[in-house]
């Protein structure tokens, strides 16, 4: 009699559906249309520190140095000469110009090249700060070269600003961002562009632009050439799946329009919320709509399954949606809640993608129990012949599972375990430039710079006196240039700046530069009056702000790396902090934005552990729950759990990487390999309690009924990763990849494991022999409705 009632129950929501079609119509079109007004609200946020949380010591550690020192937002102009010396005249001459324009551009607060590097020299007991060339095409050769020889010796410059081969040159361009808008990284990048081209055709050099503004830029760059290619292709490859599938025109704009709404619905709402687009969150219209079309196929496949029966058109509607509108519901939840278990992301970027996906797709199970059945029953659609191949190799299928349940699930575990065997060998890896894929034009710059001048990664360190004026101090300085040497020392460093090579300079200019005087003044009050007269001579912008705090009691040591893993940055941060402590007895952090994306990937995983756990036990709380059975929700865990842990060993296997993107694709794939299990189950109940078959013959019934959908959905959903994959920023890239990879997984989890896990669980389970006998064949089963 209950299920009776919830079978009338389930049908009469269809006929109702049915009967209000037009107002379903109108009204799923409004609430897409408020929806969808928000996105007016949205905007790019293309600050790579949007990567961090509030509380990510590594970002607060960052921005302390921010406010203390100058900051590093800058435009670094890398350029080569073409005849291979910089120190030509018309070289120089376009560096001198390079400079001045820089000057110019917006929001410039210093340049930095070596053409004004303030070289200092001695006359009688007067300290003369020059730039270093100064009206190149007027100077002799004695004079470049002299130029030349300056550069190479000051460590501030050499491997820094000009290589040791004099064959490459740098003009660092610092910026302070009002952050009154969101388009003043665009708007200074497009400036510093144009800048480029116009010395670069007058002069003979090459320019290349690398810096921190350069890399706000390209994850800007990077998310508008992703959504303005891949959400085109992924409705192509949608389109053109749909229609092979259904054959019916009208069908197929009618899924088209529910993935439209769907996409309106979770970009608009994101636009309510506040919420700001990121190269990983504006992957949110194709993740929206490789998930939204799984409900549409469900629904239309039953429906016109029915329809090939002789059923009418609107009575096939209301059994369509009878038989899926739990499953449906079911799968858009748990497909919710895994997206939302990246709000334990520590990376907020991961966690919008995961809120905006979450809204898209519950927004894709509402217009497709509404707006997609009351659109079907208005505009015409004609079943053409059933894929009958298809069928039938899905019902030989059926039969082989069920005869060989026990040898499948043997099978499944000596596949599983050598595989997942593999998950240790992923190593945590993060770096901003490896988010790029090689021969973009933020890729080509950095390659171009670090095989050419010098490194792209920093590591900061402040060194504290104590004291208002301590960075005079004899002993601090010595403390200082120990640490400065040492940093020199490390393999993985190309260059360090450090305020004691200005006190050996300046010792040395005012002894009558004298070497034998480049070395640390031994008296602090003499100390501190080279560095005020140093400082009183130095031009407007060219201060020392970027290596000393304001009272002077503060001191900023820089080292340029080498390209490493996230692994090898980290441990030269620690090491350097160990050393400082261990033989200075200072505490400071090493810091830079390479090593904050170091750490990133290992709080993401500590983070999304909790998450996933999390995913989980609501899920198998769902389903439990929806299915009416501890013992199959507790069942369904395994075909879950199992892709995801096979994928991440195939990925120790084949790749052995992992970025912050990758550590999140457990708690995300867990919410949509549900979908597959969950159709398949409500199937095999449907089975079990409606139609009273035994097991085996409920898993073929199951196969023959939800199978085919299960394949087109799956197909779908890998094309959709897949176009996602083809994205030239890793981060969307590996994380497309590996979840694709779970998709097609659990696949063969649900159509080989979950039966025989099935056969082997169920308490009223037949001997083979029996079931043989007993069970119908596929085509029976479909017969059976």
């Amino acid at each position: 009699m209950e299920k009776q009632l919830k079978r009338r129950r389930s049908m009469a929501f269809g006929e109702w559906v049915v009967r209000y079609r037009w107002v379903l119509l109108a009204l799923s079109l409004v609430v897409a249309m408020v929806a969808g007004y928000g996105a007016k609200n949205l905007a790019f946020d293309n600050d790579y520190r949007i990567f961090f949380s509030d509380d990510n010591p590594q970002l607060q550690a960052f921005e302390k140095l921010q406010r203390t020192y100058t900051k590093v937002d800058n435009v670094l102009f890398v350029v080569g000469a073409q005849g291979g010396d910089v120190f030509t005249p018309e070289v120089l001459d376009g560096i001198e110009k390079l400079t001045a324009e820089a000057w110019k551009l917006p929001y410039v607060l210093r340049v930095d090249a070596v053409t004004n590097y303030q070289h200092t020299t001695a006359t009688d007991d007067d300290l003369v700060v020059t730039d270093l060339v100064e009206g190149a095409t007027s100077l002799a050769d004695e004079d470049l070269r002299a130029a030349f020889e300056v550069a190479l010796a000051e460590p501030s410059l050499r491997g820094r600003l000009v290589s040791e081969d004099g064959g490459y040159t740098g003009v660092n361009v610092t910026f302070q961002m009002p952050e009154e808008s969101m388009d003043e990284v665009p708007t200074a990048v497009a400036a510093a562009r144009e800048l480029e081209a116009s010395i670069e055709a007058e002069y003979p050099v090459d320019i290349y632009l690398t810096g921190v503004v350069v890399l706000n830029n390209a994850f800007f760059e990077a998310s508008m050439r992703d959504m303005q290619t891949l959400v085109p292709l992924m409705y192509l490859i949608i389109l053109i799946a749909i229609y092979i599938l259904a054959r019916s025109v009208s069908a197929t704009i009618g899924t088209m329009v529910v993935l439209l709404l769907s996409v309106m619905t979770g970009m608009g709402l994101a636009g309510w919320f506040g919420i700001k687009l990121t190269p990983p969150s504006s992957a949110a219209p194709t993740i929206i709509m490789t998930l939204a079309v799984a409900d549409s196929i469900h629904i239309l496949m039953t429906m016109l399954t029915a329809m090939r029966g002789g059923t009418g058109k609107r009575k096939a509607i209301s059994e369509s949606l009878r038989q899926n509108i739990q499953p449906v519901i079911l799968t858009s939840v748990t497909t919710a809640v895994g997206f939302l278990s990246l709000n334990f992301s520590d990376s907020p970027p991961f966690a919008h993608l995961g809120n905006i996906t979450a809204m898209g797709v519950m927004a894709a199970l509402f217009y497709s129990v509404t707006f997609f059945p009351a659109y079907l029953s208005i505009f015409p659609v004609r079943p053409k012949k059933s894929l009958g191949e298809f069928g039938g190799a899905l019902g030989r299928l059926s039969g082989i599972v069920t005869r060989r349940s026990r040898l499948i699930l043997a099978g499944s575990l000596i596949v599983a375990v050598p595989v997942i065997a593999f998950l240790p060998s992923n190593e945590l890896n993060d770096d901003f430039v490896g988010y790029f894929e090689k021969g973009t034009t933020f890729r080509t710059a950095v390659d171009y710079t670090t095989d050419n001048l010098t490194g792209v990664y920093q590591l900061q360190y402040s060194l504290d006196s104590g004291e208002n004026n301590g960075v005079s101090t004899p002993e601090f300085l010595a403390r200082v240039d120990a640490f400065t040497n040492w940093l020199r020392s490390q393999p993985e460093i190309r260059q360090v700046s450090s305020i004691s090579d200005v006190f050996k300079r300046l010792n040395k200019n005012m002894h009558g530069d004298d070497p034998a005087y480049y070395k640390l003044p031994d008296n602090r009050e003499l100390a501190a009056q080279y560095l005020l007269l140093y400082e009183l001579s130095l031009p407007y912008g060219l201060d020392l702000n970027n290596q000393l705090n304001i009272d002077k009691s503060a001191t900023q040591v820089v080292a340029t790396l080498d390209n490493m893993t996230s692994r090898e940055l980290r441990e030269i941060a620690q090491r350097g902090e160990d050393w400082l402590a261990r033989n200075v007895n200072m505490d400071a952090t090493g810091i830079g934005p390479g090593v904050m994306f170091a750490y990133i990937s290992e709080r993401n995983i500590k983070s999304m552990l909790g998450g996933t756990l999390a995913a989980v036990i609501v899920i198998s709380g769902i389903l439990i729950f929806a299915l009416r059975s501890l013992r199959l929700g507790l069942l369904s865990l395994v075909p879950n759990l199992l892709p995801a842990a096979m994928a991440f060993g195939l990925w120790g296997l084949l790749r052995g990487e992992v970025n912050m993107a990758v550590s999140m694709v457990s708690g995300m794939t867990l919410g949509i390999v549900v979908d597959d299990t969950v159709h398949f189950l409500s199937k095999y109940l449907r089975g079990r309690r409606e139609k009273g078959l035994a097991p085996a013959a409920a898993v073929q019934y199951a196969f023959a009924n939800v199978g085919r959908a299960i394949v087109v959905t799956t197909i779908v959903l890998v094309a959709g990763f897949a176009v996602l994959a083809q994205s030239s920023f890793a981060l969307n890239s590996y994380m497309a990849t590996l979840t694709a990879i779970a998709i097609v997984l659990a696949l063969f989890a649900d159509f080989l494991l979950l039966p025989a896990l099935l056969l082997a669980v169920d308490r009223e389970r037949e001997t083979e022999e029996e079931v043989l006998d007993a069970a119908p064949t596929a085509a029976e089963a479909v017969a059976a409705g």
